[in-house]
């Protein structure tokens, strides 16, 4: 299992305090977000072997290693459309030519013989190319007469013929090390012939939610009690990933049940994540028995919303402990435990594509965090893609994320933001699949 290294804020000349006060109450710096995806980025090692997938089951995953295509693709040269094949040569220089037409080859069959000069061959789109023949003129571009077709002598040499190994070359890399598998990737590999592909294996992923206010619906709920938001919506997020989930439920506000639970899971999963229980609060649990079991690397951070947030190991295990409030806790997910499980996974790839856009509302902000602030993307008047800021901002409006379509990010050294500024967008659309 791979580890991210000590931090300044793990203090490890220190005995294990389980009182301990927040990193700010301490004067430490906090960490900021580029420091800690700069550190998942670099430390962060793959931890699954890997297994052969049958492609109908391989999208979504991870390839392996290298996949080498041991063919051209298309295999042999071959009309691009429907047409009549014929040597460039045979044209005149100016004017129509008319040519017999001598044969017809239709998509997968061939030729039985080689072309001769003058004579012109019906073909149809992805037919082999008559050996000799060089052009495909349209038949859109042609006439016809009894068995004679009567072509322009301005047709470009080459027209309408694809190569052997246009699309793939024999020998080449076809599909890189570390690639999310989508669609097209499945498609690609199936045309050079493959059936199976070498993927890592799925990342397995203990689940809690913490807290005695927290129940499972449905229900009556009783004072001062919630319906576990969070721990659904993170699971439908890790299996988004391709992560396989173990749900363990709810941990109760209890030191020695909170610590057994987590100790337990460590021992079988590549990653244990929980939201809830990080803060310093006297029912705060999780990052005391971190702390006090493995090693916590960032607790801690410069942003808003969700900026108690624990990255560390325990045993065996990855530790991820996302912030209690549901909009914290998806935000961080997203910024933060999402690349790391993809890293952990065997991805290379895992920054998702960001865009600039225009801002359509003005604040002010607090200098030294970054911030994350929820979105409508729309088009103006003139056509130009504007971000709006969601009406509200709490950590805990798991509707503002339903109700937008991404995350503008503000940077640390920004103190004011004025309408018709650029600034970094994140859609939803690149993390939720």
């Amino acid at each position: 299992m791979s580890s991210l290294p000590t931090t300044p804020l793990e203090r490890r000349d220190q005995p294990p305090d389980p009182g301990l006060a927040s990193p700010e109450a301490r004067g430490d710096r906090l960490m900021t977000a580029a420091e800690a995806l700069d550190l998942i980025s670099r430390i962060a090692a793959p931890v699954t072997p890997t297994e052969e997938i049958p492609l109908a089951r391989a999208a979504g995953r991870i390839l392996a290693r290298d996949v080498i295509s041991t063919m051209d693709v298309p295999p042999h040269a071959n009309a691009a459309v429907d047409g009549y094949a014929f040597f460039h040569d045979d044209l005149a220089e100016a004017g129509e030519t008319t040519l017999p037409v001598t044969a017809r080859v239709a998509a997968g069959m061939a030729l039985d013989r080689q072309a001769r000069r003058g004579e012109a061959i019906r073909i149809f789109t992805g037919a082999p190319m008559p050996d000799g023949c060089d052009t495909v003129a349209m038949q859109e571009n042609v006439r016809t007469e009894g068995d004679s077709v009567i072509l322009d002598s301005r047709t470009r040499r080459g027209a309408n013929r694809r190569e052997a190994g246009e699309d793939v070359a024999a020998g080449s890399i076809i599909l890189h090390q570390g690639r999310r598998l989508g669609p097209f990737d499945i498609g690609l590999a199936a045309s050079t012939g493959l059936t199976v592909l070498p993927c890592k294996e799925q990342l397995r992923v203990a689940l809690f939610s913490t807290g005695d206010e927290v129940t499972d619906p449905p229900g009556v709920l009783t004072p001062g009690a919630i319906f576990d938001a969070n721990r659904h919506a993170v699971r439908a997020l890790l299996e988004a990933v391709g992560c396989t989930v173990t749900d363990l439920g709810i941990l109760p506000d209890d030191a020695a049940a909170t610590r057994e639970a987590i100790l337990d899971a460590a021992g079988g999963h590549h990653a244990l994540m929980t939201s809830g229980g990080v803060s310093v609060g006297d029912e705060d649990h999780v990052q005391r028995t971190v702390r006090e079991h493995g090693t916590l690397h960032a607790w801690y951070m410069a942003i808003k919303p969700g900026r108690p947030l624990v990255l560390g190991d325990i045993a065996n295990a990855t530790f991820i402990g996302l912030p209690g409030n549901p909009a914290a806790a998806m935000v961080t997910f997203l910024r933060f435990a999402r690349p790391l499980l993809l890293r952990l996974g065997g991805a290379d790839d895992i920054a998702p594509t960001t865009f600039d856009v225009r801002s359509a509302f003005s604040r002010d902000k607090k200098g030294g965090r970054r911030e994350y602030v929820r979105v409508h993307l729309r088009r103006n008047a003139d056509g130009v893609a504007e971000a709006h800021a969601f009406d509200r901002e709490g950590a805990g409006l798991l509707s503002s994320l339903v109700d937008t379509d991404g995350l503008a990010e503000l940077p640390e050294d920004m103190t004011r933001l004025e309408a018709g500024d650029m600034i970094e967008v994140l859609p939803f659309s690149e993390v939720l699949s």
